[in-house]
């Protein structure tokens, strides 16, 4: 690839609508600078892009000098795939707008939109979409590589809702991506990733939610862990659609319904999320109480937006991140005994181990529907490491590896890509499973020379 110091950006700045920015900038190193820390990469330049025609220049001036090209969201995926090095960075900072119609229930959504930005547009008229639990993650990372959350127990994947995107080609073509419309890029992007364009905008089917829920957090002793996680993973075969509870094992945060004393002790978290009617939420959390005795709860009627965001402080841009991930359909005994091992093992009082609940809606959709395939799956499980200070890294990530190694024979075939980390290429192949075969006929028809290659890449 060609360096920045070969040629001049001059041209591309004088097209643009939006704006470029170059090493010798003020602004550059807070512009480059991306949620996880580990990531740390100087592109040649930075176009924050307003319109369509800006990212087709963009496409156009990347290839003409040679240059890498990747493609910023809000740059909160995992793998640091957003920036690259001495290329040319298509970022979305710019293009953040959400415009929903209640009365089709539709939501267009602009790439640089991040959930809080969707959740605030689609909650004004009660309506939502199953998207993340952060509020701070993109709208376009996410959705392209699956997307789920809360609400994917009752209305599926965020994929599953995504009626239609217009998708600019590396080519500079502007298409149109739906189940009528260039059927089959539809289909690559419903979880296939940034491998086959770049999509300037998302139309997505809305549901009625809330604007209240029934929301919280109960939190029980380390040492019950055996009986709490027992007793949740038996629950999770029975519970309503409506109902989605989450475990997390992490050293408790300075919550303010926690005795100070719990502060900072290792805890098993269910976090729990209730769409239907208040009552039966009431009886679903009332029979969760009864799986230990807690060190304290916060459970309420709370607005879905607000919701949204609880887990924000804990997912902070700056910090040094590493994830590893598995898919599961079942959660067998000597499954749980390994999550307790290495739970309590933890590195660093930031470093967690989760365990997403998804079965319901997605689980209907068949594997070969939209290029996400992993359909049979109930949980995800991802061994988040999380510090702050670069001397940690060996130590964390290594806590991160042993676990994903221990955890593996208790996993489902494939993988969420969002949740992979810059180093498992080798693993995309498998993540796709039987998908993949089709996916490399796609990419191969619309990015023939892989110049979209910052993801979890799909060569041709």
């Amino acid at each position: 690839m060609t360096t920045h110091s070969s040629i001049s950006f001059e041209t591309l700045k004088s097209e643009l609508t939006g704006d470029l920015i170059i090493p010798v900038d003020s602004n550059y190193d807070q512009i480059r600078a991306i949620w996880n820390a580990v990531i740390d990469k100087h592109p040649a330049a930075i176009a924050q892009c307003h319109n369509r025609d800006d990212i087709q220049k963009c496409l156009r001036f990347g290839q003409a000098n040679a240059l890498a090209i990747s493609i910023r969201g809000a740059g909160h995926n995992i793998a640091g795939n957003s920036i690259c090095d001495g290329g040319l960075v298509i970022d979305f900072a710019l293009m953040r707008q959400v415009h929903v119609d209640p009365a089709t229930k539709r939501a267009l959504i602009q790439p640089g939109a991040t959930l809080r930005d969707v959740d605030a547009a689609t909650q004004a008229y009660g309506l939502a979409i199953p998207v993340g639990i952060n509020s701070t993650t993109g709208i376009a990372g996410l959705t392209l590589g699956g997307g789920f959350g809360w609400l994917t127990r009752r209305f599926g994947m965020t994929i599953d809702c995504l009626v239609s995107a217009e998708v600019v080609t590396v080519d500079g073509k502007c298409l149109r991506a739906s189940k009528t419309e260039n059927a089959d890029l539809f289909w690559a992007i419903r979880g296939g990733g940034g491998n086959f364009g770049v999509i300037t905008q998302f139309e997505f089917e809305c549901h009625p939610v809330g604007p209240q829920v029934l929301a919280g957090l109960l939190v029980f002793p380390f040492d019950q862990a055996q009986q709490v996680l027992t007793q949740h993973f038996k629950n999770t075969q029975r519970l309503p659609i409506e109902t989605n509870v989450w475990c997390i094992l992490r050293k408790a945060p300075p919550l303010p319904f926690l005795p100070t004393a719990v502060h900072g002790q290792k805890v098993v978290v269910l976090a729990i999320c209730h769409t239907g009617s208040a009552d039966a939420g009431k009886a679903e959390v009332e029979r969760m109480r009864g799986f230990g005795q807690a060190h304290g709860e916060h459970v309420g009627e709370v607005a879905f937006v607000d919701w949204q965001q609880t887990f924000d402080p804990l997912l902070t841009p700056g910090a040094r991140n590493y994830w590893k991930s598995h898919n599961l359909i079942t959660i067998s005994p000597k499954a749980i005994d390994t999550i307790i091992e290495y739970a309590g093992t933890l590195p660093t009082a930031q470093c967690e181990i989760f365990i997403g609940l998804i079965s319901g809606v997605a689980n209907a959709v068949p594997q070969d529907a939209t290029a996400y395939g992993c359909r049979d799956a109930n949980y995800v499980l991802n061994v988040h490491g999380r510090w702050d200070e670069a001397a940690d890294d060996e130590r964390c990530v290594k806590w991160a590896r042993d676990f994903f190694a221990a955890s593996q024979p208790y996993a489902s075939a494939g993988a969420y890509v969002n949740f992979m980390t810059e180093e498992e290429g080798a693993r995309v192949k498998s993540a796709y499973g039987s998908n993949y075969a089709r996916l490399l006929e796609l990419k191969r028809k619309y990015d023939p020379k892989n110049v979209l290659h910052y993801n979890q890449n799909i060569v041709p």
